[in-house]
């Protein structure tokens, strides 16, 4: 008779086992990076409040007890401007330690004369927000500071707790005093960056403009009047040699024609200015390698401006489904949507469009946003691709 016998595991091996199995996390700080930012904010809050505090109480003080002098109103101008430069050191301090990522306000705007600057820095609502920060930040500065340091020593378990929620005190601080304090500020900052890009595009039109009368129709011009010059001095000496050239600068002329008409329409087509869009686009659609329906549902036409940039987003947006998308077929929509021109080019073709695919989307959504429009790109790979730009509307104003 025999019998099997398990072997019988010893406390120590079963341990082993268990850890071999599950070896444990290696040990770790419990303390990460970003609550020792917080806490660095806050021990730093007592010394950054009271310079600011100082600054903003001497600056203030000082401007507006000699405001009966001559001097007293350019120093709290000049004590403002540098107001501005400790807001921006805070903000500084606060994304390096904090990480909280808000837009500059809008620079200080500049004026001609000595009166201009000093009406706008008295009146320079950013300034005026980094001079309460100062002077709010003082007892907030003491009780952080206070608090930290003791917690620092005395509350070590609570520590990261109690750090992140006076840093968020001093979040929300940062955001509701030194960023941008509303939305006409930010709009500013907007139609700065968007007035660079209209610049830029209608530079790069003209420069366009002007290397196709160079390089095309001109040289053209000047070979006709060449060959027009020698089929003169034939005319006599051999008819039939100087009919030849009259034939070949004939066809030359046409040529040259056709190269200003594509010029012209590509500066702003005749038939959008007398048709319409619905016209307009039937017309660049026609010469689209893949067949385009077009449905233009508009009750009234829009401001000419804004049926320019509608044509021209329409092709260029078809020029890349000709050129990238190899699609079968294509559709172009246009209608109104309260005080929005909407576009939409659809392809059947195999999608993967992108912004940075070098298909020019990038920059045609540069020059819409630039005009307060908005583009939005569907391209999944595989297809189908979907082209969606938005346009403000303007009334075309009555004759």
């Amino acid at each position: 008779m025999s019998a099997d016998l398990d072997p019988v595991e010893s406390p120590e091996s079963s341990d082993l086992s268990d850890s071999a199995q599950n070896p444990r996390p290696p040990l770790r700080f419990a303390y990460g990076k970003e609550t020792w930012k917080e806490i660095a904010f806050l021990l730093s809050n007592l010394f950054t409040a009271l310079a600011g505090f100082v600054y903003a109480v001497v600056s203030v003080a000082l401007g507006v007890g000699l405001a009966v002098t001559v001097i007293g109103l350019p120093l709290l101008a000049l004590g403002l401007g540098g107001a501005r430069l400790l807001g921006r050191s805070e903000r500084a301090r606060a994304r390096a330690l904090l990480g909280v990522r808000i837009a500059e306000p809008s620079p200080h705007p500049r004026h001609s004369g000595f009166f201009g600057w000093l009406w706008a820095s008295l009146k320079d609502p950013v300034a005026w927000r980094t001079q309460l920060y100062g002077l709010i930040r003082l007892p907030w500065g003491i009780v952080t500071f206070t608090v930290a340091l003791v917690s620092l020593v005395v509350l070590w378990p609570v520590l990261p707790f109690v750090a992140r929620g006076l840093a968020n005190g001093d979040r929300g601080m940062v955001r509701g005093l030194l960023s941008p304090s509303d939305e006409l500020e930010r709009r500013i900052a907007e139609l700065e960056s968007d007035r660079g890009v209209v610049v830029d595009t209608a530079a790069a039109d003209l420069r366009r403009i002007e290397r196709d009368l160079h390089d095309g129709a001109q040289a053209r011009l000047v070979a006709l009047a060449m060959g027009l010059g020698l089929a003169k001095e034939k005319l006599l000496e051999d008819p039939e040699a100087a009919a030849a050239m009259v034939d070949e600068a004939h066809g030359e002329v046409k040529l040259a024609l056709q190269e200003l008409r594509d010029l012209a329409r590509g500066i702003h087509p005749a038939v959008l200015t007398d048709r319409g869009l619905n016209a307009a686009l039937s017309s660049v659609s026609a010469r689209c390698t893949v067949p385009v329906k077009v449905h233009v549902d508009l009750a009234e036409r829009p401001a000419e401006a804004i049926e320019g940039i509608a044509y021209f987003t329409v092709s260029e947006l078809l020029q890349n489904v000709s050129k990238h998308s190899r699609a079968r077929s294509a559709a172009v929509e246009v209608w109104r949507a309260g005080d929005r021109l909407m576009l939409q080019v659809r392809d059947d073709g195999a999608g993967g469009a992108r912004f940075d695919g070098g298909t020019g989307l990038a920059g045609l959504a540069e020059r819409l946003g630039a005009v307060d429009g908005l583009l939005v790109l569907d391209s999944p790979e595989g297809g189908p691709t979907t082209v969606t730009a938005e346009l403000p509307w303007r009334s075309r104003p009555a004759a």
